[in-house]
């Protein structure tokens, strides 16, 4: 009898247990000029990142030295993908040649490369539970 009640207690806190622990993320970001800002927009969907929506979380930080480090925290565990570039001019717009092409360095998730352009989902996604770190770098 006690076992049978030991076991329905362990069994009544299991989904307790097994609740989302969620996520704390963090970029750690190699810059090439140590003035301006990294400006950060995490995504939580496919859609979102390809701009059917919009971020999940934005953030700006300030460049004073060869790195910066941003944290994201307290958010649901699943996957998430991040765009960001160096804002150099602190105009807090993405500067690009006449061709449309980015002049100010720039970086996705897994320090992913796009094919003609961004890089997919498929490529700059994560998947976030308990603390992450990626170290990106920015050209």
């Amino acid at each position: 009898m006690k076992t049978a009640l030991i076991a329905a207690a362990l069994l009544a806190a299991t989904p307790a247990l097994a609740q989302d622990a969620g996520a704390d993320i963090s970029f750690t970001f190699e810059v090439g000029h140590p003035s301006g800002q990294v400006m950060l927009a995490l995504f939580d969907s496919e859609a979102a990142y390809d701009g059917s929506g919009g971020p999940v979380r934005v953030q700006r930080a300030e460049v004073s030295g060869s790195t910066v480090t941003v944290r994201f925290a307290g958010l649901p565990a699943g996957d998430y993908a991040l765009k960001a570039f160096h804002d150099l001019d602190g105009d807090g717009e993405m500067d690009r040649n006449p061709f449309g092409l980015p002049t100010e360095p720039y970086v996705f998730s897994n320090n992913a490369v796009g094919n003609m352009g961004p890089a997919s989902w498929e490529r700059a996604r994560f998947t976030a539970s308990g603390a992450v770190a990626q170290t990106l770098i920015l050209r």
